[in-house]
């Protein structure tokens, strides 16, 4: 059986969810950087394994996913050892959170995301101050999220902190105040302890840089 094989980018933030998601569980794979501006993603092979012409895309056997958040729960149900299924939990209730979540960082944190990064690229112009004010809902809901926990969905770590701290670290543009947000300061302090969150890092301090000097 061949290892599995992740196409994506390090700015992404999707595909650094599936790289911690795979280093969280020790997964053994390939990664395979696509490179966008050759237009690698819309080459006939690309297509036929994602017609959408995404990445992050998992190729695994011969068989494709594309979307980082069924990439991420895919990874753990299939690959992951026993004390990993913590997180993506088997009971019904505490499973729908974590998707609950996961359905945030997709409906509410990446789309504040992208609509800045139609701003960046192709061509980089100012970004109109209020969609870097709008990144502020979001942390206002993570921040409620965070209330009474240390993670997202209670004081264990699941994918749904994996999938947003890939995201949230890429908002920063948006200048987090730990005086108003103590929780969310807390929380990212907690996740950027992780042993092999460089991947994240790497990734996202290359998508702050293309970023940052156009929301001033």
């Amino acid at each position: 059986m061949s290892k599995p094989i992740l196409y994506g980018i390090d700015p992404s933030p999707p595909t650094r969810a599936c790289l911690l998601t795979a280093k969280a569980i020790g997964l053994d794979f390939e990664y395979k950087v696509v490179n966008l501006m050759a237009g690698e993603h819309m080459t006939e092979e690309f297509l036929k394994k994602n017609p959408q012409h995404t990445v992050p895309l998992l190729e695994d056997n011969g068989e494709y996913i594309a979307d980082s958040h069924a990439i991420c729960t895919y990874l753990i149900q299939k690959y992951g050892k026993e004390k990993d299924q913590l997180l993506y939990p088997a009971d019904l209730y505490q499973r729908a959170l974590v998707d609950q979540k996961l359905h945030f960082d997709t409906g509410v944190l990446f789309t504040k995301l992208r609509a800045v990064m139609k701003y960046i690229l192709p061509t980089p112009k100012k970004v109109p101050e209020e969609l870097v004010t709008a990144v502020y809902e979001g942390f206002d809901f993570l921040e409620t999220f965070l209330a009474n926990s240390n993670y997202l969905v209670g004081n264990t770590m699941t994918v749904a902190d994996i999938c947003c701290i890939a995201t949230v670290s890429s908002l920063v543009f948006a200048p987090i105040n730990p005086v108003k947000y103590p929780k969310l300061t807390d929380w990212i302090k907690r996740m950027k302890q992780l042993p092999y969150y460089e991947t994240n890092e790497n990734g996202a301090s290359i998508l702050l840089s293309l970023v940052k000097p156009h929301c001033s």
